[in-house]
């Protein structure tokens, strides 16, 4: 066996100190070989070229130094030429020739002497002689390292042909002393000192790493080849012209500028024919290369056009300017984004910086060009991942960036990914720039978490919709908050609710330091429910919420037991921020005002306050305080009754009275209807608990705390439409709901999805008022979807389109109270883009058809197309508001699209109208977290969240806006901010005649058609509303049987005067539209009854095509309130009262319980 250990070598001795310095001899005898690379590097040759060419800085200097000696050799060929006077003689006394210096000009004959020989003197020929030397030596030492085997490539070279012209008859004059005087073209080295300036130019490009404009390299290409062009005539008709007129310098530059500018005075002209030649080359020679150049430099201008060149680093210092980064630009997105960006009186001295990979379309150019936009718009060509563009847009210069996803892609998610990159690029590339981000999918919001501002397109969306459901309009009350408007739109109508409507839509959130406000300062030390009371009876603002100095949290309506601070922001609502302001005292007219109030016996109340006490005021359901046991109002002090008359408004206390506020313990469900369930919840264990879920579908999605069940239901059960072992229910109506549902017609389950749900299960919700939620998906959802909602209470989904009739009638839209409508991501985009919206128009027409009675609440991809929701064609009420709108638009409105009846009621909604919610935050950076807590995407402890409540008949002794807030605030807490109001809409002429004529429709017919067949026709007319959305040529498919009866009715029908000829034929559109109405009708009874369904619940013609709704956002004072208006208010956070928490927080307040021995606070 071989010893293993005897081959390995010993190891190398220990280094000493005296081993490093004298060496080791031991490893003189290894066998280890040192190998030294890039040893072809080493050479002299390649030295010469690392220093010379390829390193760039030194390469930069010879080039420089080259330039300058071919500037250096045309001066001193210009001195030569001032200090030499042909009239002196030749200056060749060698060769023994002179010349008569008053020989005269004979025409015909040439002396070539002055023309082959010059006065040239012996320090002037030195330094000539020195300067060809240097720069032979130079093109011969780089003519050598740059040789690749051709050496005729390198010697028929231009630049090398002119080196030798110009530099080799100067060092044969060292050794020919007789030649010193001869001339040589030393002129010709401003080509030489052309070329050296762009190769110096390149080297100068790569040497600071930065691409200069190609048009600033064109231009002075361009100029540079101009000015030889002139220098070489100039000195060649001078040298030439000895031997003739004998020009100065300045003459042959007079005469070369006359002829290139093609004026032609004549007064200097060549005499003989070399000159003559020369010229007409120089022209010929200009005509060829200037064209070219010229050409170049146009092709380059139209490029630049279509980049947008760069935005100048000085414009970047001395103004303030954003920069727009975009995939594409269209003219909606472009438009929306420079009318409220510029809205703000202090962004007017702004530029925007528009950078986009794409190239300017059309429309953009035209828009772009007019003067408003061209001053403070420019348009780069470009991509953010790139640094180039980056910096011509002054990136780190910059005061924000916005960077705007695509919503038309098709892959959302690749569009999402985009935008990441671009935010990536502009935080690598400029770290201290703000970040103003769009993003489409909740799933990528944490990617971008950095980013000083981020809207989530789909968490935004879905919130707005579920809202919507609870609070009727939530979407158009959050997108009017958002834009900026005057409150000037349609003042000069003659109908009273556009006066109002857009009056009221002017109002905006605004923020001020209380110490500084006119508004708030006096309110110091006192409940935050009394300031926002009393500032609003006394300025009209909305005072809705507050941020403490050093708390980043904005909390919404903290509730009676806040106190103000000096230090508090406070956020309002108001036409205009206070310091635009400006405030009238009237202290006369207010005396007058009291001195005119009536007083009532012995106390002393007004007379209006005693009236307005006789009631009390109905809070909506969704009430989550505590209730008194007689039912759902705000209930009145025990000892109300005394003196024959119920006492009037409790007062709104300056500090919460703990003695006089209820506890109430939220958590534990003391409200009647939570705390003793019905038999059938207990029997079917739907007790629900309280609590954040515990599976969330993304990262970042605000914990909210929510109703869930105390098990997660199996996945099984959660299909609406097939039965499992669990149970057997196959419909919606088989599941027996007591409320009505919600319904939301989706393509995908996505995340975002989650965000609608969360809202709707909420804690604050009561139980008893929870609607059902399913969910009408096209495809199947992903399991982690599924995962993410099976602990919510009464959440159901079911695979089936709003195409299919069946699909729709198992899901329960018969009895459903909202129907969502999605916008689906495949047809976000379209060859016409504003087609994108066309299926989910026509799908939402006929649910508006079939389910007259069903509130459609549709999401749309471009706004713009709302004119065509719940289409009626010949409604003149909607043609004149169209016509509306248009003026709207000319007078320069952001919010043309408002009084479009779908969008004032809240029954539509795009989610390009919230892109202004990003650019509002540019100016005020706490929209989006205001916005996002109104929502519900936030919980933040203490801030309040919103609800609505209907106003009842038992409720309308408030009378006024200003007492219903008083007695909101003296009693629950709550701060009301607007109103949605519902009238009925005034019918056209036209309408109104087909309305009367229908009522006789039954008296006419009499006349000629038999009585049964008549009766049979008309036996559904009580129970039909007429519509005016119909007519006889639109809808072919009418019943045989009403065919028939009207040819018939036609062709007895005797002859008549023109009035009653008009009777009949309206008679007989009325039952056209009768007809169609009734086939419908039955349409969806018969898929009912095949389906086995009951089509008992199946309201066929209660429809509201005849009333309008509209919002009154932070209404005056003095509005008067009407029946069935709905306000919305900002509820305090019931959790901030619990029992065990702080001691001044522990108790809570639920009903009002006022005290007559306080002071009222009458309006």
């Amino acid at each position: 066996m071989v010893d293993l250990d005897s081959e390995v070598p010993p190891l190398p001795p220990r280094y000493r100190f005296r081993d490093l310095l004298l060496g080791d001899q031991g490893w003189q005898s290894d066998d280890r070989v040192q190998v030294e690379f890039y040893m072809n590097e080493n050479t002299f040759k390649e030295r010469l070229k690392l220093f010379f060419i390829k390193n760039q800085r030194s390469s930069l200097r010879i080039r420089l130094f080259n330039f300058s000696l071919k500037l250096l050799s045309c001066f001193l060929y210009i001195v030569r030429v001032l200090l030499d006077d042909p009239t002196q003689g030749l200056g060749c006394k060698e060769l023994n020739r002179s010349c008569s210096t008053n020989q005269n000009y004979t025409p015909g004959t040439i002396d070539w002497s002055p023309i082959i020989w010059v006065n040239r003197s012996l320090p002037l020929w030195g330094l000539q002689v020195s300067v060809a030397v240097i720069s032979l030596f130079e093109t011969l030492l780089l003519s050598y390292l740059s040789y690749k085997g051709n050496i005729w490539e390198q010697i028929l070279r231009i630049p090398f042909l002119l080196e030798i012209i110009n530099a080799v008859p100067f060092i044969i004059t060292i050794f020919w002393p007789v030649l010193r005087n001869l001339f040589i073209p030393v002129f010709l080295n401003c080509w030489l000192a052309k070329h050296a300036l762009e190769n110096m130019i390149n080297d100068l490009h790569r040497a600071i790493q930065r691409t200069q404009s190609a048009m600033f390299n064109q231009v002075l290409i361009l100029i540079s080849t101009l000015l030889c062009l002139i220098f070489t005539c100039i000195c060649g008709i001078q040298h030439l012209e000895r031997a003739g007129n004998r020009l100065t310098l300045f003459d042959s530059l007079y005469f070369c500028i006359v002829t290139f500018s093609t004026v032609g005075f004549g007064d200097v002209t060549p005499k003989i024919w070399p000159s003559k030649l020369l010229v007409v080359i120089m022209i010929c020679v200009a005509l060829v290369v200037l064209p070219i150049q010229f050409e170049q430099l146009a092709y380059l201008w139209m490029e630049r056009q279509k980049s947008g060149g760069n935005y100048s680093r000085y414009r970047a210092q001395t103004e303030k300017h954003v920069v727009l980064c975009v995939s594409s630009l269209k003219i909606d997105l472009l438009m929306d984004f420079l009318n409220e960006f510029y809205a703000h009186p202090r962004l007017q001295d702004y530029y925007v910086v528009i950078l986009c990979p794409t190239e300017m379309d059309a429309q953009v150019r035209r828009v772009l060009q007019i003067p408003m936009w061209s001053q403070r718009v420019i348009y780069l060509q470009g991509s953010a991942l790139k640094d180039q563009d980056l910096l011509r847009a002054k990136m780190d210069d910059a005061e924000a960036c916005f960077i705007l996803s695509s919503r038309c892609e098709v892959d959302r998610t690749a569009a999402d990914h985009q935008t990441i990159l671009r935010a990536w690029a502009v935080k690598d590339f400029a770290p201290n720039c703000p970040l103003y981000v769009q993003i489409l999918k909740p799933e990528n919001k944490f990617h971008i978490k950095f980013a000083d501002h981020v809207v989530c397109e789909e968490e935004f969306k879905y919130a707005m919709l579920a809202l919507n459901c609870i609070c009727p309009a939530t979407s158009t009350l959050i997108t009017l908050l958002v834009h900026t408007s005057r409150g000037q739109e349609c003042q000069q109508s003659p109908e009273q609710w556009q006066k109002m409507y857009g009056r009221c839509s002017g109002n905006e959130v605004y923020h001020i330091n209380l110490e500084e406000s006119t508004f708030f300062a006096e309110y110091e030390g006192k409940s935050f429910t009394y300031a926002s009371f009393h500032a609003h009876k006394k300025f009209g603002v909305c005072l809705i919420g507050v941020r403490k100095e050093d708390n980043k949290n904005i909390l919404l309506n903290p509730g009676p037991r806040y106190i103000m601070s000096s230090t508090d922001i406070c956020f309002y609502i108001n036409i205009t921020k206070e310091e635009n302001s400006a405030f009238k005292k009237q202290e006369k007219h207010r005396k007058k005002h009291e001195s005119k109030l009536s007083y009532h016996g012995a106390s002393r109340l007004p007379v209006h306050s005693i009236i307005a006490s006789m009631g009390t005021v109905a809070i909506d359901l969704q009430d989550t305080g505590c209730r008194a046991s007689s039912g759902a109002t705000l209930a009145l002090p025990p000892d109300g009754g005394k003196e024959g008359r119920r006492p009037s408004i409790a007062p709104v206390l300056e500090v919460a009275d703990s003695s006089s506020l209820q506890t109430c313990d939220l958590l534990s469900d003391q409200s009647e209807d939570e705390t003793t369930p019905s038999d059938d919840e207990v029997s079917a264990g739907l007790e629900y608990a309280k609590g954040y879920p515990p599976y969330s579908p993304y990262i970042g999605s605000s914990p909210t705390f929510c109703h869930l069940l105390h098990e997660k239901v199996p996945f099984c059960c959660l299909r609406l439409d097939k039965g499992c072992q669990h149970n057997y229910y196959e419909d919606a109506k088989a599941y027996g709901f007591k409320n009505k549902l919600i319904i939301v017609a989706a393509e995908t389950a996505g995340n975002g999805l989650y965000n609608f749900i969360v809202p709707l299960r909420a804690y604050y919700r009561p139980k008893k008022e929870l609607n059902p939620i399913v969910l009408l998906l096209d495809n199947p959802p992903d399991m982690h979807f599924l995962d993410a909602i099976c602990w919510f209470p009464m959440v159901y989904y079911m695979v089936g389109s709003i195409d299919n009739l069946d699909d729709l009638l198992r899901c329960g839209v018969t009895f459903a109270a909202n129907m969502v409508v999605v916008d689906k991501e495949s047809t976000m985009s379209a060859e016409e883009d504003y087609m994108a919206d066309a299926k989910t128009i026509v799908n939402v027409q006929t649910l508006f058809r079939l389910f007259s009675s069903l509130s459609i609440i549709t999401e749309l991809t471009h706004p713009a197309n709302m004119r065509f929701m719940q289409f009626r064609a010949k409604d003149c009420y909607s043609l004149a508001l169209s016509k509306l709108e248009k003026k709207e638009r000319e007078k320069g409105s952001n919010l043309a699209f408002m009084f479009r009846l779908p969008f004032a009621a809240g029954r539509v909604f795009s989610i390009s109208m919230l892109d202004t919610l990003l650019y509002q935050s540019f100016v005020k950076d706490y929209m989006i977290s205001i916005t996002r807590l109104l929502l519900g995407l936030d919980t933040t402890p203490g801030s309040g969240f919103l609800c609505s409540m209907k106003i009842t008949e038992e409720d309308l002794w408030i009378r006024t806006y200003a007492r219903l807030y008083q007695k909101l605030c003296s009693s629950t807490g709550d701060i009301p901010i607007g109103v949605y109001r519902t009238e009925s809409q005034k019918l056209a002429t036209s309408e109104s005649r087909e309305m009367a004529s229908q009522s006789q429709i039954s008296i006419s017919v009499e006349e000629w058609e038999d009585t049964k067949d008549t009766k049979e026709q008309f036996s559904y007319r009580g129970n039909h509303r007429n519509s005016t959305s119909s007519d006889q040529s639109d809808h072919p498919l009418l019943r045989r049987k009403s065919m028939q009866w009207a040819r018939r009715l036609s062709r007895r029908a005797p002859r008549h005067s023109g009035k009653t000829a008009e009777k009949i034929n309206q008679q007989r559109m009325n039952l056209y539209r009768r007809s169609e109405r009734q086939e419908l009708a039955e349409l969806v009874k018969n898929r009912m009854k095949h389906l086995g369904l009951s089509p008992a619940g199946y309201d066929e013609m209660n429809d509201h095509q005849n009333t309008l709704s509209y919002i009154l956002i932070n209404p005056s004072p003095d509005t008067r309130l009407e029946l069935n208006d709905i306000v919305y208010l900002i509820r305090p956070d019931p959790l901030t009262y619990v029992p065990n928490a702080a001691p001044s927080r522990k108790d809570s307040f639920c009903n009002t319980v006022g005290q007559d021995t306080r002071e009222e606070t009458q309006l």
